[in-house]
């Protein structure tokens, strides 16, 4: 089966900020607004270069929604940033109202989501926005695995044209997707093929996905793993052209397993194709203090949880 090599692990949120650099020295249209997290969202190096295109909101977030909402008016495309729980729960309103029903081009961008914003908490760690976000009608949601891609994905998401969910993470993960690697939303990326189970991952759960598929190749079971790195609009051609050589599906991720990605996976195959499918995921519950690492392991959110669904779901076949 391919490997993957970790180059150095890495903080998704870094990966955004280097793509709002390269975005501010590339694309004028390109402004952004922060609440009071300029140094948490890695906004800094935008705003020391241009501060005519940066705004401190302060802790105002559904204030900084509408006047994001504002400058797409007049061509601006409005990055805004704060951590997961207050760029979605918090401002649900704003952005139902001001962005997502009159369709404007405001790229919200969040970091800080899951578990693995660690010790701040469960007031802090926001389990549920993936499912806010996916149910606004028009809004595209992306869920990014490391430094690489949610730097590829920044600078995609301004060339598209649309309201964006872009979704990253405090702590520092496996950096492994090529560094001049093209985003395509919409379209997954086959990361291993495979014949016996297929494990689709998002976010922090794609490299623990890899692991696990390297431990049940040891076990003689044959993974094929898919990286879904857009929720919404999901590829849904790429989940049936596996299943339907599999069988069977583990899905995995950083949410509540009520609303996420196993979810519009859960949907597509009634739609398509009935299949077993097992869920890594939060069981309807809230995070809590500790760090990213006891987290995952607690709330089985890592690659042992993934081995062990996916020969639960073998069973099923």
């Amino acid at each position: 089966m391919k490997k993957y090599t970790n180059t150095g692990n890495k903080d998704t949120r870094s990966g955004f900020g280097a793509g709002l650099t390269e975005l501010g020295k590339n694309n004028e249209n390109v402004v952004a607004l922060c609440a009071d997290l300029t140094g948490s969202l890695k906004m800094d190096d935008f705003k020391k270069n241009h501060p005519e295109r940066f705004f401190q909101i302060g802790i105002a977030e559904a204030n900084m929604i509408g006047i994001a909402a504002g400058m797409t008016i007049g061509g601006k495309i409005p990055f805004t940033g704060t951590f997961a729980n207050f760029s979605t729960g918090r401002v649900y309103d704003q952005i139902r109202q001001s962005v997502a029903y009159s369709g404007k081009n405001v790229k919200i961008c969040a970091s800080h989501a899951g578990v693995t914003l660690g010790e701040d908490g469960a007031t802090h760690q926001i389990l549920e926005d993936i499912g806010l976000m996916k149910m606004l009608p028009g809004m595209t949601v992306i869920n990014t695995c490391d430094y690489n891609q949610t730097k590829a994905a920044t600078l995609a998401i301004a060339e598209f044209e649309g309201p964006v969910y872009l979704r990253f993470g405090r702590p520092k993960v496996a950096n492994f997707t090529p560094e001049d690697g093209k985003f395509e939303i919409g379209k997954a990326v086959n990361l291993t093929e495979g014949t016996d189970v297929t494990i689709i991952a998002t976010g922090h759960l794609v490299w623990e996905a890899l692991q696990a598929a390297e431990q049940l190749n040891e076990k003689g079971i044959s993974a094929e793993v898919i990286n879904i790195h857009t929720i919404k609009p999901l590829d849904e051609d790429a989940i049936l052209a596996s299943v339907k050589k599999t069988g069977c599906v583990v899905t995995a991720e950083e949410h509540n397993f009520l609303g996420g990605l196993g979810e519009s996976v859960s949907r597509t195959l009634v739609e398509n194709f009935p299949a077993p499918q097992e869920f890594v995921a939060t069981k309807d519950t809230f995070g809590e203090s500790g760090t990213p690492e006891q987290l995952m392991e607690k709330y089985g959110l890592n690659a042992e949880a993934i081995v062990t669904a996916s020969e639960k779901v073998l069973k099923r076949k």
